[in-house]
């Protein structure tokens, strides 16, 4: 196995695959496992290169050999020329089209899974919700194979914030709208308070929700009090049961399926082996006419440019631009920086600035065409490699993709994230073998093969994109067996609390 890997000959900086001692690859320092070593001379001031981008500037002359990494390598602002639609590479279509076993909806989409949703419109009905899914233990729902829960998605919002026309009320009004909506789900009972700012009646009436048997509210206040509600949404949910559980899998095209595209616990090796193999798997997937979502817009930053060369149009690369200038006014008038993003663990693993951590993030879009860019939580209508605004915080940025439509969720990480949604299945890559090994009952696979094993970025993407068949088809994830997905839905919080 190499002892180093150059990403380009571009680069000034390579990465240590192994812990190196000095003289081994020509290190005159200690190299952490996942760190950076510099191939030549870096006078104080010029760039630091790896993928063949600018991932820093040198904060001091640093030496051939030497251990690059924060304590020498700082952080500028990003003053970006951007080009459009200049790297088209569309996906030629697949010459076989794929197929999975899922659940087709009346509205024409396709769930993986097959979920009731008891949703809260504020904070003080999450007791009640908690309460009413906590009813339906397995033995209750085990006379309904076909029903995969009923789980509460609560959040600590929903009053105290601006109202209708403000960014945090539209953004958390469509995280509900998107989960009740989403392929997944076949029933939904939302439930409120009555007197907050985030009114169910608001909701149905903007987004032209319809109730029936399928989709039922409630507020605590109208119906009597915490423990009426709770007995009257049982009793809801109950009548649902059997009408959820008619629906059967049946045969679906692979372009049913939209994938989000998410990495958490970053490490040196994210952008090298994950990631990458990630972006060959949505490729695969775009081939087949389906649909990627990559997010995390301040974990993109510095590696925009090489999105909007790949936008369709102009309109399209001029909103993704639009978000990052939204993104640094956010983070200035709260007194922070685009670089506050890499993490302790992230650093740990090798990482420095933001800008070296959104370049292995963008990777997880492949190399096809830009074909959309949508708000936070904004329904997904365009085929193909896509963006949705969001926060790099993990659990924020998949409620938000997840309520703009996707059916799985696609996550990478290199420190060991333990993380799953519903209700979304979610599956985890691992971009070292080491963590692999570790905690083999998180993962599903293995992307440190590539360093270890020499298997290529694309044998380890069609496994990828295998898998993502298998789990739409039922295939039961690390973090589903774990029993993940309850307390990961947290709605992106924005603007003042009042």
């Amino acid at each position: 196995m190499k002892k180093t890997v150059r990403l380009s000959d571009a680069d000034n900086v390579v990465t240590a695959v192994t812990p190196l001692e000095i003289g081994q690859e020509g290190a005159t320092q200690l190299i952490p496992r996942g760190h950076k070593l510099a191939t030549q001379a870096i006078h104080k001031g010029a760039p630091v290169i790896k993928y063949a981008q600018v991932i820093g500037y040198a904060a001091e002359d640093i030496a051939p050999g030497a251990h690059v990494h924060t304590h020498n390598l700082e952080f500028r602002n990003v003053d970006t020329e951007y080009d459009y639609g200049t790297n088209l590479r569309p996906a030629t279509p697949a010459d076989t089209p794929d197929t999975f076993m899922g659940y087709r909806r009346t509205t024409g989409r396709v769930g993986t899974r097959n979920y009731i949703a008891v949703l809260t419109s504020v904070n003080c009905s999450a007791t009640a919700a908690r309460k009413i899914a906590e009813h339906f233990t397995d033995e209750k729902l085990a006379a309904y194979p076909n029903v995969d829960g009923v789980v509460a998605f609560v959040h600590g919002t929903g009053c105290g914030m601006a109202g209708q026309g403000s960014e945090g009320f539209e953004a958390l009004q469509r995280v509900m709208w998107g989960y009740a909506r989403n392929p997944n789900v076949g029933g939904v009972l939302m439930a409120g308070l009555g007197c907050e700012m985030n009114q169910i009646d608001w909701l149905v009436e903007a987004y032209g929700l319809t109730p029936g048997p399928l989709f039922q509210s409630m507020n605590i206040q109208d119906v009597g009090g915490l423990r009426k509600c709770v007995e009257l949404g049982i009793k809801k949910i109950e009548a649902m049961l059997p009408v959820v559980n008619e629906a059967t899998r049946t045969e679906c095209p692979a372009s049913d399926l939209m994938v989000a595209l998410q990495c958490g616990g970053s490490d040196a090796w994210s952008g090298i082996t994950a990631n990458p193999a990630v972006g060959h798997a949505c490729d695969l997937l775009v081939a087949q006419g389906g649909t990627g979502v990559l997010a995390e817009t301040p974990e993109i930053y510095g590696a925009e440019h090489l999105l909007t060369a790949r936008a369709v149009d102009r309109a399209t690369g001029e909103k993704l631009v639009d978000l990052i200038r939204w993104w640094e006014d956010y983070t200035a008038r709260n007194k922070g920086s685009m670089d506050n993003n890499p993490s302790p663990g992230n650093k740990k693993g090798g990482l420095t600035t933001i800008l070296e951590k959104s370049l292995g993030a963008a990777a997880k879009g492949g190399t096809t065409p830009l074909t959309g860019v949508y708000k936070y939580a904004e329904p997904v209508t365009a085929k193909g490699f896509t963006f949705m605004d969001s926060p790099g915080y993990d659990p924020a940025s998949v409620t938000g993709q997840i309520a703009s439509g996707c059916n799985l969720v696609c996550f990478t990480t290199g420190r060991g994230s333990a993380f799953g949604a519903k209700p979304s299945p979610s599956m985890k890559v691992a971009t070292n073998t080491e963590m692999f090994n570790r905690m083999t009952e998180d993962m599903d696979v293995n992307a440190g093969t590539i360093l270890t094993e020499g298997k290529s970025v694309e044998e380890v993407g069609r496994e990828i994109y295998q898998m993502w068949l298998r789990m739409a088809s039922g295939e039961q994830t690390k973090s589903e067996a774990q029993g993940l997905g309850d307390y990961e839905f947290v709605p992106w919080q924005i603007g003042a609390v009042m």
